[in-house]
Formats: C-alpha cells, structure tokens, sequence
C-alpha cells in the first residue's frame, strides 16, 4: 500500500504531489518523522532498534504556481496542532552505533527515551518527574526540493567527507542508500530505482532548508527557502515542541506527529540578488514562553581535558568542545538534583534551554554558556548554603535488558 504524499529522500525527479496558489492558505499533516517507528511506552527498544533508513518521512512535495528556479519561496507558518488522538511527543538518545549524539562517544551512548504529555502548551513527562514547561510547536524540517546539479553537489561533498572518515562512530555523514527509500507517488520504475540510488538522505540540513529544528521559524514566522525547481517543491516533515534558542540535540529532539496551516508566495527576483544570501532566512514569529531566571553554565574549551575525554588536551577555538563542556556541567548539576545522566541528557533536548557563543576571540579559548530556566521544575533547584537537596526522580524509558 502506497503512503500517499510521503517521501524520505530529496530528488529533482521526485513530482509535486500537491499544487497551491501564491498566498493560498493550506493545511500540511506530518506523520512522527520515524514513520510512526517509536511508541508511548515505557522502554526504548524502539529507540535502539529505530531504522535511520527510513527517515525523515516527509509531506509533499507541494509545488507553488508560478514559481521558478531562484525565486525565492516565502512559508509562513500560521499553526502548529498536534493531532488530538495522539496528544504526546517523544525524546531520546540514540545508540552510539545508531544515529549517535552530541555525546555518543563520550557516554558509550545506549538508547534511552521520555514521553511528554500536552496538557495545551505544557508538556509534562512520567519519565523525568518535576518539570512542567511551555513550549512552541515548529516545524523540525522544511525544505525545496534539489535541482539535478545541486543534489550532485550534496553527494560529493558528503561522499568525500565519508571517505576521510570511513571508520567514524557514530558515521559524519549518510550517503544515499536504496534500502528504506520511499516516495508515496507511482512512478516509473526507472525513475524510483534512480531516485532511490542518489537521493540524498534528510538527516542534515543543507543549503535548501531541510533538517534544521530552528526554533526560529515558530509560528508566525516566515521562512524563506530558495527555488532550484520550476514550481519551487516544497516539503515538511514532523513538528518539534520546544522552546530553545539553540537546540542541544543530545540525541532525539521532542519530537510530535502533528498538521499546520501555511501559505507559500515567490519573490520573482534572484533569491541571490534581492537578500545576497545562500542559506534559509527566517522572520521573527510570535514571542516565546521564555522563562527569565535561569542557571547558566559556562565553559571554555580549555577546561574538556577533565570533563569530556580526559586527555588533557589544549584545543584551539573550537566551540563544539565549548558547548559540549557547557552541556555536561549541566548535565552533572541535574545528576546532583537526583536526576539520572540518562534524565538530564534527554531533558537538555526538550526543555526551554538557552545555549550562546559567548567568544571566540580570545585564544585559544571559545566560551559557550548554557542557561537552565529554574521555572520549569516544580522544586526549588537553586544552591543554597547547605548545598543541594537530593531527590529521587526515577529513571526514564531505558532499553529492556537493563542497560543504560
């Protein structure tokens, strides 16, 4: 049976399976990006076991009236719903040898997960107790689709990464792969066989959009996505609830099956021209539920030799080493709460954590910070003079045979 309008890979030749005018208003419905893969229970077998393969299943494509290659496409996002029979989201980390993570190596990462129950825009979970906090359903994917010379682009420069790295755990990069690709359009078999063969997988986000997760482009925002494509085809995939300024992606980020509401227009001139930009822009939406008091953790590169792997050696300006040391100092005040590493790790992917490049000036250090809302926990978690109350919190959707 043919999943109608669904497709995971991007490919030129992949046709509009639906057609809007500029400035129409329609309604996009997403499947969870995994293809309804994870469930609402309480282990994370499915996490371990999750099929990368098939992901990320994508909505569309929808062609734009008009529309031509390097107009730029303007998507403005009106609603984000999650559907009312499956009211709940997920996070999780993945294992290392499948889909890894922000701290894949260093943890020997094996799969964990938490279910969130929507309570309208709260989210609360029976895996990580204690918290309660708003957040602001966006799209976690959205892009256009490829021209032939852009996708050739892709895979080579990716191809070539892949071959540098050969024997990387978690892998750099994913080349395209036959098995598990989809598109939910019959075709000639000549046509899915190539697009199959060289579609470029949707796990990062390129040049056209794609995989992203910006909390940026909420609702009421405009995102704007340049055209390689008559028609300008553009896609969704599933909707994030979250409310991050710079998402920690320690593994899976919240992620929800759910439908919005948008309209698309062009801008004829050059995409290249009129703004002088290559990537996607977005356009401020609606305010976030930002909450104001925070703990803030900072950290330079220079400090990982005792924290992240021990080696005791000086980087120099590297910020991903920064926000990694920023990370696991929270991860460890959250261990000091009584939270399970696996707990907060999975917590820093979903609540509204606010991450920034504090500098990159001054060698050889970068400084990243990383601020904690305390509002979001229904217990006091400031350090006081006694030091740290303690409690125990459970522990979260781990695998079934017990190994965390």
């Amino acid at each position: 049976m043919i999943r109608q309008g669904v497709h995971n890979r991007w490919h030129p030749d992949i046709p509009p399976y639906a057609t809007v005018k500029p400035g129409q208003v329609f309604k996009i419905e997403c499947v969870d990006w995994t293809g309804a893969q994870i469930g609402n229970n309480d282990s994370s077998d499915d996490i371990k076991n999750v099929d990368l393969s098939r992901v990320h299943n994508l909505s569309g494509p929808i062609a734009v009236e008009g529309a031509e290659p390097g107009d730029c496409l303007v998507v403005d996002i009106l609603d984000v719903t999650p559907f009312e029979k499956m009211p709940w989201g997920y996070t999780g980390i993945f294992e290392l040898e499948n889909g890894g993570g922000l701290f894949a190596r260093e943890f020997n990462s094996k799969a964990a997960k938490a279910i969130w129950d929507f309570h309208g825009v709260y989210a609360t979970s029976r895996h990580i107790p204690g918290v309660r906090f708003a957040g602001v359903s966006h799209p976690g994917l959205i892009g256009t689709a490829p021209s032939p010379e852009l996708l050739d682009t892709w895979n080579k420069r990716e191809g070539a990464l892949i071959s540098e790295f050969q024997d990387s755990v978690p892998p750099v990069a994913f080349p395209p792969e036959p098995k598990g690709a989809y598109v939910g359009q019959e075709l000639d078999a000549k046509v899915l066989e190539k697009i199959y063969k060289e579609g470029a997988r949707t796990i990062p986000g390129r040049e056209h959009g794609g995989n992203c997760d910006s909390l940026i482009d909420f609702i009421g925002t405009d995102v704007i996505l340049w055209g390689y494509r008559d028609g300008q085809y553009c896609s969704r995939s599933r909707e994030t609830f979250a409310n991050q300024l710079r998402l920690v992606r320690l593994g899976l980020s919240p992620s929800i099956p759910a439908s919005s509401k948008a309209f698309i227009f062009a801008h004829k001139e050059s995409a290249i021209i009129a703004f002088s930009y290559r990537s996607p822009l977005f356009t401020e939406g609606l305010p976030s539920t930002k909450l104001s008091r925070s703990i803030t953790s900072s950290s330079s590169k220079g400090l990982v030799s005792t924290t992240v792997n021990g080696d005791g050696k000086q980087y120099s300006m590297d910020a991903t080493v920064a926000y990694k040391q920023a990370a696991l100092n929270c991860i460890t005040y959250l261990m000091k709460l009584g939270y399970t590493r696996e707990q907060a790790y999975i917590l820093l992917s979903a609540a509204p954590v606010e991450s920034h490049v504090g500098a990159v000036v001054d060698s050889p250090n970068a400084c990243v910070t990383l601020a904690l809302p305390v509002g979001i926990f229904e217990h006091d978690i400031l350090p006081k003079p006694d030091g740290l109350k303690k409690l125990d919190f459970g522990q979260c959707a781990i695998r079934s045979d017990g190994v965390v």
